[in-house]
């Protein structure tokens, strides 16, 4: 899969997918009306459901409202938004484990607005990494450097990896491939984040399939709307 393909909120912006990554930009800029959400974790049930390419989407479209953004790779397992990005991979863990500042590692991208902080090499120690108070350091310094940040995190049922750092976020965000996932293994992975006291905002249905007369609807109407400015 290349660059391209998976960052489709900035190359093909006219897509109903594309489009449906701007409605989750509204519910997100809107999920917590009594005060600021800054923190948002990405997780999954399983491997494979695509939280990685919709943690990278959903950053790129935050930051084209003009917010500024910061997206990290705490998937310290099988990160991959350096790959997405096109990025070096030096960056949490480095920064986890050397004496480097946050803003040493943080990276511009093509994106305006968007700044990336990749994984950095893959620790033999994850979790704990993850649930040490560098960690917590770390997040309320990005707080400070962003309007928000989107966390890619390991699946849920996995590893412990995503259980450890929900409670520290803001919101969660749990990403299904709706073609595989099995109901159980969703249930399974919802009690994990509920009892780690993540506060869950809804869950996305990855890979679902779009009619073809709607597909046709959204280009249509979005190639309208740009003629008509």
């Amino acid at each position: 899969m290349t660059q391209k393909r998976q960052l489709i909120v900035q190359e093909d912006p006219k897509s109903p997918i594309a489009e449906a990554y701007r409605t989750l930009r509204t519910n997100i800029q809107f999920a917590k009306i009594d005060g600021n959400l800054q923190t948002v974790m990405l997780t999954s049930a399983g491997p494979g459901e695509g939280k990685s390419t919709t943690s990278a989407n959903t950053a790129v479209a935050l930051a084209q409202s003009g917010k500024n953004i910061i997206l990290v790779d705490c998937d310290l397992r099988k990160p991959v938004q350096h790959k997405i990005f096109g990025k070096r991979n030096r960056g949490l863990t480095n920064i986890l484990v050397e004496d480097i500042a946050v803003e040493d590692l943080l990276q511009d991208t093509e994106i305006d607005n968007l700044r990336i902080l990749t994984s950095g090499p893959i620790p033999p120690n994850p979790s704990e990494l993850l649930g040490s108070a560098k960690m917590l350091e770390i997040i309320s310094h990005l707080k400070s450097l962003a309007d928000i940040i989107v966390f890619d995190a390991p699946p849920t049922i996995a590893v412990t990896d995503a259980s450890v750092i929900a409670s520290k976020m803001d919101g969660v965000i749990l990403v299904l491939d709706a073609s595989t996932v099995r109901p159980e293994m969703a249930q399974k992975a919802k009690e994990l984040l509920v009892k780690a006291n993540g506060n869950i905002l809804g869950v996305i249905l990855n890979r679902v399939e779009i009619e073809d007369e709607h597909a046709y609807y959204y280009y249509y109407y979005g190639n309208e709307h740009s003629r008509s400015k």
